[in-house]
């Protein structure tokens, strides 16, 4: 008989299920703490009742846990620091959706060699997960695969949905039962409506397929996430981090009745993909805070222990300079912490 399921599917493997794993690597009842305040937290500055500056920050994505680790005791130390004035969230991402084809982040290859073994990338990622909390220091990370939060989502105060998905009927439904804010990022293209109809979507109830802690298929019915929120990443058209598209942007939430305040990445199309630029992204979005745009509520920054970025090869992937993105390109520690001790002298 003519094989008709499966034709294009090379192997399927099944893997451990999500309680499994929280099992392997637990939370403890003083990272539920952290985790459940950093969002509350989070959620306050999103309504306004909090007047500290959002500042996430961190690699491109994650593929060094040493590196990670030593970049996460920084931003520590930095975040105690600036803590009366400035909230602070470590980027720590391990999905990262490609244009056409790339390492797609640790869960689904963790020894860069395109190997994809996803049951020891979904346990490493729990495991940094993990390491980053018990140090103190709020995680932030954007989901791609609806199955992924199942598996991490404890240890998340803050999740993106990003510009290549945001559009995406699935992630907009998968949004709407995380159980932390979460900022749609504007499409590639630069649409800051496809973000709002997001935000519209995803605050409001769903049901549809998913798996539960036990791995299981389910029919999955949430409540809606009332803390969806706009980030504006520019795009093919330009960037939109200047006054009077964030004026537009706040214009079109406030049509659409949802939380008007936002979220400014400093990288990707705002900076033209040259990390050098950064900087001068976020002291434009700065001024616009200290001018009295308090719709302003924070921003993204990509930044990692050494400036720029390398390519990996994944026949030698031992062969890496350390503390430098394999994705996009990063601002050094030095500068950032320079950025952010700057920035909280002036507020």
């Amino acid at each position: 008989m003519k094989k008709l399921s499966n034709v294009n599917i090379d192997n399927i493997q099944a893997l451990p299920s999500p309680n499994e794993y929280n099992q392997q690597i637990s939370i403890t009842d003083e990272t539920v703490s952290l985790v459940s305040e950093g969002r509350n937290t989070i959620n306050n500055i999103l309504n306004g009742s909090d007047d500290r500056f959002l500042i996430i920050a961190g690699p491109c994505s994650i593929h060094d846990i040493e590196a990670g680790t030593e970049y996460a005791k920084k931003l520590k130390q930095l975040s105690d620091e600036l803590s009366s004035k400035i909230v602070i969230v470590m980027r720590v991402y391990f999905e990262k959706p490609r244009t056409t084809v790339g390492w797609k982040g640790m869960i689904y290859d963790p020894d860069l060699n395109g190997s994809f073994d996803i049951e020891s990338g979904l346990l490493k990622a729990r495991s940094f997960l993990k390491d980053v909390s018990d140090l103190g220091v709020l995680c932030a990370t954007e989901f791609v695969d609806p199955i992924t939060p199942q598996y991490i989502a404890d240890f998340v105060s803050w999740a993106a949905i990003g510009a290549r998905t945001a559009e995406s009927q699935t992630h907009r439904q998968m949004a709407s039962g995380l159980s932390m804010p979460v900022g749609f990022k504007n499409g590639t293209g630069g649409s800051i409506q496809l973000a709002v109809d997001a935000i519209v979507s995803s605050s409001s109830k769903h049901g549809f397929l998913g798996v539960d802690s036990n791995g299981n298929a389910s029919m999955v019915l949430t409540k809606g996430n009332p803390n969806s929120h706009l980030v504006l990443r520019g795009g093919s058209s330009g960037p939109n981090y200047d006054s009077k598209s964030v004026e537009m942007s706040i214009e079109l939430l406030q049509k659409a009745n949802v939380n008007n305040h936002l979220i400014i990445d400093c990288s990707h199309a705002n900076s033209g993909k040259d990390y050098r630029n950064e900087p001068k992204v976020f002291e434009s979005v700065f001024q616009q805070r200290l001018k009295g745009n308090s719709k302003i509520i924070g921003v993204m920054l990509e930044s990692h222990i050494n400036a720029g970025s390398q390519d990996h090869d994944e026949a030698n992937p031992d062969k890496l300079d350390y503390g430098v993105s394999i994705t996009d390109s990063c601002l050094g520690w030095v500068e950032t912490e320079q950025l952010l001790k700057d920035a909280y002298s002036r507020l």
